[in-house]
């Protein structure tokens, strides 16, 4: 791998983002990194293109020496920064949770249509992890009651933090997959409206576990075929679903058919994926509409 020391660099803004790019980050990445080494909003890119020829001090460019280094080996940019941008809300986030994808923002997308004329819905986040789907939702419908759900006591520190550091009045409970709502007294009478998880779903050994290795690993697999906690999902989300609640669930890019298939054959109608911005189906979703036989 190619380095740089800070002597090596030039130290203006141009040379440095040049330097980066030769280490082989994206423009972007540069950009998003030099302007943390200069502790600037990570929206100010037009300002780095007008002070392309600014000299740096050489402790900024040391710090962007390391930055940019860091990424090289893999690391998430919201890891590095501490930051993600999440359908319009700034989140907080490090190793303890995974970083929240733009392709996830297709999840609440649907979600919002489903609660669309819906007043005061019920609605659960299965796996919460930073917070983002749970925040989004309580964001875009402040009058939902939104629980979060996740089995890492460490997850739900990053998410209540945001949910705090947001003011959004999100609640959060502690426990694996479903089994919370049993005992969670706050809960709708009637069941659930709409349940919404983005769970590990890549397969156990899948060779592309290697550059996500930053991430925390019981978040992102899930069995050989990487399909054992979307089964268990599927199976058990009826039992809490109120009639007519729907359940959507983000997965893998060659997944939307067999996910498809498992909720058809639990019982679940008008069974559909949606695509996200690039075209691919990553979410699927269902509608139970037999209250009276869950089980």
């Amino acid at each position: 791998m190619r380095t740089l020391t800070p002597n090596q660099m030039s130290s203006t803004v141009s040379s440095c983002l040049q330097h980066a790019k030769a280490l082989g980050l994206t423009p972007l990445e540069a950009e998003w990194l030099l302007l943390f080494a200069l502790h600037r909003s990570l929206d100010d890119r037009a300002w780095l293109r007008m002070s392309s020829q600014d000299h740096l001090e050489p402790h900024t460019v040391e710090c962007f020496q390391s930055l940019c280094l860091r990424r090289v080996q893999h690391e998430p940019l919201a890891y590095i920064t501490g930051q993600r941008e999440f359908y319009g809300l700034l989140l907080l986030v490090d190793a303890r949770v995974l970083d929240p994808r733009p392709d996830t923002e297709t999840l609440v997308d649907w979600a919002l249509d489903v609660l669309q004329g819906l007043p005061s819905p019920w609605v659960v986040d299965l796996g919460t992890g930073s917070g983002a789907i749970a925040l989004a939702l309580q964001h875009m419908r402040p009058d939902a009651h939104v629980l979060a759900i996740d089995a890492s006591a460490d997850a739900l520190d990053v998410a209540s933090a945001n949910a705090s550091r947001l003011k959004l009045a999100v609640n959060f409970a502690k426990g694996n997959w479903l089994e919370p709502l049993a005992r969670y007294d706050k809960g709708p009478r009637d069941g659930w409206q709409l349940m919404v998880s983005n769970p590990p779903y890549i397969a156990t050994g899948d060779h592309h576990l290697r550059a996500l290795r930053h991430e925390p690993l019981q978040a992102l697999t899930s069995g050989p075929d990487g399909l054992d906690d979307i089964r268990h999902l599927i199976k058990h989300a009826p039992m809490h679903l109120a009639n007519h609640g729907w359940l959507l669930l983000e997965h893998g890019h060659d997944q939307s058919a067999a996910v498809q298939a498992l909720m058809k054959q639990r019982g679940f109608e008008d069974v559909q994926s949606r695509n996200d911005l690039a075209g691919i189906a990553r979410c699927t979703g269902g509608q139970w509409k037999h209250k009276a036989n869950a089980g």
